[in-house]
């Protein structure tokens, strides 16, 4: 792998892709992307318009996305487009934030990091095209679905069904499940779960297919985070400098918020994360749940995580 592709970090939400991103971002020859398949993402880091949640991109139809993120990851900034989307002051100096920040990183070459867990079901296509090193970030069903529970977000089904491409190469062997919860009113809890099936049956299937994407659990790297982050960047071929280190010991070290399953900051014991979700839930909801997932989660999750 090129030393200066670009690198995707994704994974299915709330599986700790900001954490990592911004821990692999520490490094000073990396240039941090948000989200460009977010459907709230800036025109002016990315033109492309994202018809859907979790848009699948392919070779069948790249053709309204591809120069778009080529762009994006060139770190060249749509400034035209971005002027043309202000409606405040606060998209105005966040609009001077951002087009100084893309502009450093590709006046001093940085090596662009694209976050998106949006843009998992394209990792692929991306993989493909723009000759990206892929990390695929995993978190416990339980964990994932405990912080959909605790935000009250419901899951956009219906969004992957009017995807016909995404349904045949990625989801149709729960084409069913998918119109049934798109069509009628389920629990947080129960649109949770499903929706982890979906992403990590993927994720399965590209462990299998893609032997050369690395593959991270969050509660991992949560539990060893110097080590495991030293292990990523010499995947990466990045230098793990003092520096480096010494910002993942402040973001992860002891004595730090333990935070809650919904929290946004990344600032925590990373240590105490790991099973937050075990005290919400009792050992009886614990098990149904565990029976909902299995057929998946047996593929990443043995008993003793549960």
């Amino acid at each position: 792998m090129n030393p200066s592709s670009p690198i995707l970090v994704t994974g299915s939400p709330r599986s700790g892709t900001t954490w990592v991103g911004k821990m692999i971002a520490a490094s000073s020859i990396v240039g941090y992307i948000w989200e460009p398949f977010n459907l709230s993402h800036r025109p002016g880091v990315c033109g492309a318009e994202f018809p859907y949640w979790f848009t699948h991109v392919s070779e069948k139809n790249e053709a309204p996305f591809y120069e778009h993120l080529k762009h994006t990851l060139s770190f060249r900034y749509g400034l035209h487009r971005e002027l043309r989307a202000l409606r405040s002051i606060r998209d105005v100096w966040r609009m001077i934030k951002q087009y100084r920040q893309v502009t450093q990183f590709r006046r001093v070459h940085r090596r662009p990091l694209m976050k998106d867990p949006c843009a998992l079901f394209s990792a692929e296509w991306l993989a493909k095209r723009f000759n990206m090193q892929v990390v695929i970030m995993i978190r416990h069903p339980m964990a994932f679905a405990c912080s959909m529970d605790v935000l009250k977000w419901p899951f956009p089904f219906l969004h992957l069904l009017k995807q016909p491409l995404l349904m045949e190469t990625h989801l149709h062997p729960f084409e069913g499940e998918i119109q049934e919860y798109a069509t009628h009113t389920h629990s947080i809890m129960d649109q949770a779960l499903l929706a982890w099936r979906l992403f990590y049956h993927t994720i399965h299937t590209f462990k299998n297919q893609h032997p050369t994407w690395i593959f991270v659990r969050q509660e991992d790297l949560a539990k060893a985070p110097l080590e495991g982050f030293e292990a990523l960047y010499t995947q990466l071929g990045l230098p793990f400098t003092e520096t480096v280190r010494q910002i993942i010991v402040r973001h992860t070290r002891q004595g730090n918020p333990r935070g809650f399953p919904g929290a946004k900051t990344i600032i925590r014991d990373s240590r105490a994360t790991i099973a937050t979700w075990k005290a919400r839930y009792s050992k009886d909801e614990r098990t149904r749940m565990k029976a909902s997932v299995e057929d998946i989660s047996r593929f990443f999750y043995s008993d003793s995580d549960w």
